[in-house]
């Protein structure tokens, strides 16, 4: 007879921060699926893993992605020094509700457009050429360190206009502050240790106020600040801090869960010969393999937003105020939304995901997500051959949301 315990789903939480649990969380997801959306008393949190509910909720605009005010920060215990950038402090607009989140996404995307992103393919073709050049005489290679954790990072950076030689800070902090991002990171607790993703955002921010100086003195045609700077709607722009948050945003956001999406493809290849052999035959599927990672194996396994008033969601009821975790990856996985979800096939006839999210909060950057996805998983199987995993499988990451491999060591005849 199952006890309270189990039929709340609390015992699952704890299963799914097991980090025994990184390698293969998807039977934990299924078991939350059976549950369906569950208050968990202990946590005053709902849990969802159906795909239906999950797609209603991410469109109602009674749930808030203002998260802090769930988390109910303690301005006292603010970790930032007093001379940081006073843009550390202001929030990203993906956390940000109408109108306020209406008006910032349209000033970024104004700027952020499809030609921005195409104009870039020709030079991401190239930096995965050279990448993959220095993988060609070795016996083996990691595809994380060597491929899918420089590239987007390099990108972004390019579009940015941010100066060559600088590039390598921006990898050191991108990787500090993507436990901002997991969802389930360390936040400060005020306890006078201040965490090192605050080192890295500090001098981030610090570094990007100056970049945007530079860019206002002497404005270029060809660079993303400058568009951003250039940005307006019916004469409303961005404001300075405004725009050094949307630049630290497009880093970070855009750097680790690009990683992951390749890292997640090339192992979901090399573990599906027949899917590698069929993607080097034709690289044209290169999409459609992105699109089934996107399903498969998501690079952001959950979203969280909180109830602005009560409501129901299956037979359970939130509260206002409580908190409400998307189940993502376990979503993809329902049988009611894709037939036999568990296996890879990038032939499937119709691939439904919410990888990018749903709604008003849409991935602005999933374009060029799926730029680089197609690209480095295309030129991967043209360029490597006969690669084999060395470990099955292998050492991923703490992060539970932005879940990912921590190396991914083939080997390989060049």
């Amino acid at each position: 007879m199952a006890t309270d315990n189990q039929t709340s789903g609390f015992h699952l939480v704890g299963k799914l921060l097991d980090p025994a649990a990184r390698a293969d969380p998807y039977p934990i997801y299924a078991e939350f699926r059976t549950l369906g959306p569950v208050w968990i008393k202990e946590m005053s949190t709902l849990v969802v893993a159906n795909y239906r509910d999950c797609e209603t909720l991410l469109r109602d605009p009674r749930l808030s992605a203002e998260r802090d005010r769930f988390f109910q920060v303690d301005q006292a215990a603010d970790p930032y020094p007093p001379d940081a950038p006073s843009s550390i402090r202001r929030p990203w607009f993906l956390s940000l509700d109408p109108p306020d989140h209406t008006r910032l996404r349209r000033l970024v995307s104004s700027a952020f457009t499809a030609r921005t992103v195409a104009r870039m393919e020709d030079s991401i073709a190239q930096l995965i050429e050279e990448y993959l050049d220095r993988a060609a005489d070795r016996e083996t290679f990691d595809v994380l360190s060597g491929l899918a954790y420089p590239l987007p990072v390099t990108v972004i950076c390019r579009m940015l206009g941010v100066p060559q030689a600088d590039e390598r800070f921006f990898h050191r902090w991108s990787a500090q502050l993507t436990r901002q991002l997991d969802g389930f990171s360390n936040r400060y607790d005020g306890s006078g240790d201040t965490p090192q993703w605050v080192h890295g955002e500090v001098e981030l921010h610090r570094y990007v106020n100056e970049l945007v100086a530079d860019r206002r003195r002497s404005p270029r045609r060809d660079d993303l600040i400058s568009e951003l700077l250039a940005a307006q709607d019916g004469g409303d722009v961005l404001s300075h801090d405004e725009l050094v948050s949307t630049i630290v945003l497009l880093l970070v956001a855009g750097h680790e869960t690009t990683v992951n999406l390749i890292a997640n493809g090339v192992l979901a290849l090399l573990r599906h010969p027949g899917q590698l052999a069929a993607l080097r035959a034709d690289p044209g599927k290169a999409s459609a393999v992105v699109e089934e990672i996107l399903r498969y194996d998501p690079p952001v396994q959950l979203t969280a937003r909180v109830a602005g008033e009560d409501l129901r969601a299956g037979r359970a009821t939130v509260p206002a105020g409580g908190l409400v975790i998307l189940l993502l990856a376990a979503a993809h996985r329902d049988p009611e939304a894709n037939p036999d979800p568990d296996r890879f096939d990038p032939a499937r006839e119709q691939v439904r995901h919410l990888g990018f999210g749903f709604g008003s909060h849409f991935c602005l950057g999933a374009p060029l997500a799926r730029l680089q996805g197609r690209l480095a998983l295309a030129a991967f199987v043209r360029r490597v051959r006969e690669p084999e995993l060395i470990a099955d499988p292998p050492p991923y990451r703490e992060h539970l949301n932005l879940r990912g491999v921590s190396e991914l060591l083939i080997a390989h005849a060049g």
